[in-house]
């Protein structure tokens, strides 16, 4: 680098503050809203069946055509917000453009819960599909775990207040507790805003992109403990500028940064084709772990779910972020990444291969050995690559590219999260039934997912830069054709 930036050295070697603790939950929420808001659909839908599907003689569920449109609206929002959101994160900031996010996620959740009419199915569902479509815009963990908490807590206290007489009675008060499970889903999201509204820009983007070294340092001051003195550069001018410098997706941009982006968005979008998959292992687990829809009421139906999805959050999706907090930085993101996608594919291949001939068995119908592999491929996918695609592409790119590479990566991974959500959900029944067409069956399902997993381990060892240790200032020393370093600043 021509010249280092002291802001920025002091940001790198800060001892850990409040401002930090604050920076991590703030990107956090904005995570636990992600996944609150796209995993609490499972659960709505079951209740959706009860009251717009249901009668009197039979307890029916939301048609199939309907719940996969549900689901992929909000990937593709997902898709094409990260991808504006990532864009506009490099032209206008991290911090507004966060702002304009979190924004449209708080308005998109509430309207969800005020989805148009209450006795109009086709209205309803048209309704909260479009919300659903902007929430995700607005999205692109422990949302788990919350949606399954809020979804038990909402249901204990609607039933406690009116208790259906048969399993078949569906009160007109459930209508409520489905919208009141989306709307709290805004709660995060608005906390989230505030606080980031309340800090400042990130210094990287002041310094680096807008090139006020000036006003970063006095940005960081104000959240560092550390002085005007320290942090000020002698000389005011702005830093150099590149004379090499090249716009985003040009040719010069490809030739230095697309095997990077490469890497970032090909396993981003073969961890959400397997990440997504769990709806045909949620469908399996309830078969197996719960008794008949019509032996549940409404309430019971949604509470039994989340109870079983909130068990699973803490035996296997949690622990795998804990764990993968403690090794990253002492094993590295790459090995992370590869040791996570083989232990997931060898889950899969386990149940995968004997799906017919032992799991379906009658013996082994309610055998624990199927939801113990279950947890552990989701254990290995947070101790995995479900957080180290997140990690990477934020360490890889220079700063005026960062955010756009970053929603570059994610919306591909989104196209994986409707292959795997959908398309494998209706590729997993091997007969007609529940409203699905006949398809390749669960044992092929499984296997194909598995040997997604293996690609992605391959694709990581080939392609994927390890970043452990390296600072991001590094990414502004980039060489040239003729091998010389030149100052992207």
């Amino acid at each position: 680098m021509a010249r280092g930036l002291k802001v920025l050295s002091a940001l790198d070697s800060a001892k850990t503050q409040y401002y930090h603790f604050k920076a991590i939950i703030i990107a956090g929420m904005g995570l636990f809203s992600d996944s609150y808001d796209l995993f609490s659909i499972t659960l709505i839908t079951k209740m959706l069946g009860r009251i717009y599907y249901s009668d009197k003689s039979k307890v029916r569920q939301v048609n199939p055509v309907v719940v996969s449109a549900l689901i992929s609206v909000a990937l593709l929002g997902t898709a094409i917000g990260q991808l504006v959101f990532g864009r506009l994160g490099d032209l206008k900031g991290r911090r507004h453009v966060y702002g304009m996010a979190l924004m449209l996620m708080i308005i998109s959740s509430l309207a969800s819960g005020f989805s148009i009419c209450t006795t109009k199915r086709a209205c309803v569902l048209l309704s909260l599909g479009f919300f659903r479509f902007f929430l995700g815009l607005g999205i692109g963990g422990f949302g788990i775990l919350a949606s399954a908490t809020v979804t038990m807590v909402v249901c204990s206290i609607f039933r406690h207040g009116s208790r259906p007489e048969l399993p078949s009675d569906v009160p007109p008060e459930a209508d409520v507790a489905w919208r009141l499970i989306l709307m709290i889903g805004s709660i995060p999201a608005a906390l989230t805003y505030y606080w980031r509204m309340m800090m400042p820009e990130t210094a990287r983007y002041t310094a680096l992109v807008e090139q006020n070294v000036l006003q970063a340092a006095k940005d960081m001051e104000k959240v560092l403990d550390v002085s005007m003195s320290q942090i000020a550069e002698e000389d005011s001018s702005p830093p150099s500028t590149n004379p090499a410098s090249y716009p985003l997706l040009s040719r010069e941009f490809l030739h230095r940064h697309g095997r990077d982006l490469f890497a970032c968005s090909a396993n981003w979008f073969l961890l959400d084709i397997v990440f997504y998959s769990q709806v045909l292992f949620q469908g399996e687990i309830y078969k197996r772990y719960l008794k008949p829809s019509d032996k549940h009421d409404v309430y019971q139906e949604a509470f039994y779910l989340a109870r079983i999805q909130a068990i699973l959050a803490v035996c296997s999706t949690i622990p795998g972020y804990f764990f993968t907090v403690y090794f990253i930085d002492r094993v590295g993101r790459v090995k992370i990444q590869m040791m996570g996608f083989f232990f997931m594919a060898v889950s899969f291949f386990a149940i995968g291969f004997p799906y017919y001939s032992h799991w379906t068995s009658p013996d082994n119908h309610k055998n624990k050995g199927f939801m113990v592999l279950y947890g552990l491929a989701f254990f290995f996918a947070n101790f995995g690559p479900n957080t180290t695609t997140f990690i990477v592409p934020a360490e890889l790119f220079p700063a005026r590219f960062r955010s756009t590479c970053h929603g570059i990566s994610g919306a591909v991974g989104k196209v994986g999260a409707i292959i795997g959500s959908v398309g494998f959900l209706w590729a997993s029944h091997n007969k007609r039934e529940e409203g699905y067409p006949e398809g390749i069956g669960m044992k092929d399902s499984l296997i194909i997912l598995g040997g997604v997993c293996i690609v992605g381990m391959f694709v990581t060892y080939f392609f994927t830069k390890e970043t452990m240790g390296r600072s991001l200032e590094e990414n502004e020393v980039e060489q040239s054709h003729h091998g010389e370093e030149y100052n992207d600043l």
